[in-house]
């Protein structure tokens, strides 16, 4: 008999093989088949191969209930033990052949597509984790021990500042937290290139450690030259009349 690639039958025939789902007949006709006609290989090889298509990542694992329906597809025996026992196998209808190759694209591009949802993923949670900013602020007076830290999550524009040894202020007066920007940056800011980002005041101990809003500079960290705070009129801090006593200068 002449057998074409085209065959429909033939195709039954891979499609069963790639499925383990041949009987002892089928599969005693299938491999004769290889021997006579070893172009058959090629269409077993392709079909096959769309089981493998997640090999290229290794390191993303695919979820278990998918790498194992791939192992169970490709290490289920040529005929199952029971093949013998089975009456002659009743023809697959061409649709089921159809639905063989879907089948296969399909959890092959499941997988794909879950390593794709990982990868992107692991991407995001490391760029949130590199942007991460923190500021240490230190005296700018010799002898000083005062020292503050900005902690800053640029993706909610939220910190937190903590203040240590700063000298409480009398009455009237406030310290402020200035973000001071570069050149032409794209943002508002007073006549010393500054944004006002907070207001607070110490206890008793020199001590204060509070959430604050910070501007959307910070999404941009090469737009800051400096964070610093001052010692301010309470009723008027936005004047920025007073000069730091903590300074962070930004290495960009």
């Amino acid at each position: 008999m002449s057998w074409s690639m085209a065959s429909e039958h033939l195709q039954l025939l891979i499609a069963g093989y790639v499925l383990g789902d041949l009987d002892s007949d089928e599969a005693a006709e299938f491999e004769q088949l290889l021997i006579d006609h070893p172009a058959i290989a090629e269409e077993v090889d392709r079909m096959q191969k769309a089981l493998e298509l997640s090999s290229g990542s290794p390191e993303v694992n695919p979820p278990t209930h998918l790498r194992s329906a791939i192992l169970a597809a490709q290490e289920r025996p040529l005929a199952a033990p029971e093949a013998a026992s089975r009456p002659v196998r009743r023809s697959l209808r061409w649709s089921q052949v159809l639905n063989v190759a879907a089948a296969v694209l399909i959890v092959a591009l499941g997988i794909n597509n879950y390593q794709l949802r990982q990868a992107l993923q692991t991407s995001q949670t490391e760029t949130e984790r590199l942007a991460t900013l923190v500021y240490s602020l230190q005296a700018t007076k010799a002898g000083n021990a005062a020292s503050a830290t900005v902690a800053i999550d640029p993706n909610r524009l939220e910190a937190v500042l903590t203040v240590r040894n700063l000298p409480p202020l009398p009455p009237g007066q406030v310290y402020a937290l200035w973000t001071v920007v570069k050149q032409n940056a794209p943002v508002t800011t007073d006549s010393k290139s500054a944004i006002l980002t907070d207001v607070f005041t110490v206890d008793a101990e020199g001590k204060m450690s509070q959430s604050i809003a910070v501007p959307t500079v910070f999404r941009s960290a090469n737009l800051v030259s400096t964070v610093a705070v001052t010692i301010e009129d309470a009723t008027a801090p936005q004047k920025h009349e007073g000069k730091p006593v903590l300074m962070a200068k930004v290495q960009n």
